[in-house]
């Protein structure tokens, strides 16, 4: 009897062991901040490919959004994060607020994809600072 107990408890353990642990933010890693860009030369003012992380905002194609939750998921290759951002509409539909998901995935230092959905991502890297070419 014992030598089948083990086994069993075992077996009902171990799916909750290896399930990814969802943890909520209410804000960005501060990791995270700063402007990005697909390429280096659209780190420059105007360019609408850029966008500019904050802790509670995010500014560029989708419009000016405020940030309101993030997840983060362990993944084997580090954390992955999700924003659900409440962007307002533009023109007669400014009070009217769409909410937007933006996946976040670190690939490499200074550089993340990012996109809507993990079929989009597309791959940024971060602008300097205070060089040229910053936001």
């Amino acid at each position: 009897m014992r030598r089948l107990m083990f086994p069993a408890l075992l077996a009902a353990l171990l799916p909750q062991a290896t399930a990814a642990h969802v943890v909520r933010h209410n804000a960005m890693p501060a990791v995270y901040w700063g402007t990005w860009a697909p390429a280096a030369e659209a780190c420059r003012d105007g360019d609408k490919t850029a966008f500019v992380l904050a802790a509670k905002r995010y500014v560029g194609p989708a419009g000016s959004c405020a940030i309101a939750s993030v997840s983060e998921t362990p993944t084997p290759n580090g954390a992955m994060y999700s924003a659900r951002m409440e962007c307002p509409g533009k023109g007669a539909q400014a009070k009217k607020i769409t909410v937007v998901n933006l996946i976040i995935r670190s690939d490499k230092d200074d550089q993340i994809s990012v996109g809507p959905s993990f079929e989009n991502l597309t791959a940024h890297r971060r602008c300097s600072a205070g060089g040229e070419g910053a936001k």
